[in-house]
């Protein structure tokens, strides 16, 4: 094909123009997250971030604690955590904010099905499996406490603690090496359904109440990404009320995506009957919360953070008004 310079010079022209419009790039928000049914909308925000305008990538962490390390470590601008992990994590200088909730209960005490366990009094003398550190292992400790019952890890106590990860509770309780545990979801729901566990309570009458699952995110995101944070939130509450509003979608999603077919469907409902998804989250709940950490001795804070200086609902209250969201 001939040239002409006619031809060239158009060509010079348009790779100008080009290089004067740079191919818009999309941003970047790195989310860290827990694989639990409760957290499912969290995860599904990956999947409509392109229609938000942002790019996420999430990183699945095994703890809440672990969400935290990673936010001081500069490698996450948004995590999703229990409440206690949010609250140790500020305690230990993690520069964050408690921005909404996005997930409510979600903790079940189970018992072998062959013991005759029907309320926390019963675990006197028993081996009960918790996480450490975890909001479980918050309400299992408020619960004890408020049935004058003591424990720890240690022999000497009337409850032993077995102190094992959210993902071997189940194994311990089927193999009975525990003789309870204070599990998550959709694991306790699993442990009932396959007939290896028999529900003793919801620990949800203590102070704290229903748990709330708390998204944070870093006061650098926060002040310095402003325009990007806003997205963000927009596409979380979009998320959420997609869940809410179709089960359908939040179940398929959950079961096939996050847990490969690992879950049933009565899993799903039962596990998300017992944490149902949602947006909000108050400076009070958390500094309730925070109270019963001390209480209980959990996370052992020399300076606990007190919540109205960092649980900021505003980003939250502007994407539910522009989404039309109660």
């Amino acid at each position: 094909m001939k040239v002409t310079s006619t031809t060239l010079a158009a060509a010079l022209a348009l790779a100008a123009l080009t290089a004067q419009v740079p191919a818009q790039a999309q941003e970047v928000v790195r989310l860290g997250n827990l694989k639990f049914a409760h957290y499912g909308a969290v995860s599904y925000i990956k999947e409509i971030a392109p229609k938000c305008g942002i790019k996420v990538e999430e990183h699945i962490f095994a703890k809440g604690l672990d969400v935290m390390q990673a936010i001081i470590a500069g490698e996450l601008d948004v995590g999703t955590t229990a409440s206690e992990a949010a609250i140790s994590g500020r305690a230990g200088g993690a520069p964050v904010y408690v921005v909404a909730g996005f997930a409510k209960g979600g903790a079940r005490l189970v018992g072998r099905s062959d013991l005759q366990l029907k309320s926390i009094k019963d675990l006197k003398g028993k081996r009960v499996g918790v996480t450490r550190g975890g909001i479980q292992e918050v309400l299992l400790l408020a619960e004890l406490q408020q049935a004058g019952l003591t424990a720890s890890d240690q022999p000497g106590k009337d409850v032993r603690l077995v102190l094992l990860a959210y993902a071997d509770l189940n194994q311990a309780l089927l193999g009975k090496n525990i003789d309870a545990m204070m599990q998550s979801e959709p694991q306790s729901s699993q442990a009932i359904n396959k007939g290896f566990g028999n529900e003793i309570m919801k620990p949800y009458n203590t102070p704290i109440g229903e748990p709330v699952r708390t998204m944070v995110m870093t006061e650098k995101f926060y002040k310095e990404r402003r325009p990007v944070a806003e997205k963000f939130m927009r596409c979380f509450v979009e998320a959420t009320k997609t869940f809410i509003d179709n089960k359908a979608t939040a179940e398929k999603y959950v079961r096939e995506v996050i847990f490969k077919g690992q879950i049933t469907k009565d899993d799903f409902e039962d596990a998300i009957g017992n944490s149902p998804y949602s947006y909000d989250v108050t400076p009070e709940h958390i500094q309730i919360t925070t109270d019963i950490m001390v209480k209980t001795g959990v996370g052992r804070m020399s300076k606990p953070p007190v919540a109205k200086d960092w649980v900021k609902t505003d980003l939250l209250e502007q994407a539910k008004k522009s989404l039309g969201v109660k």
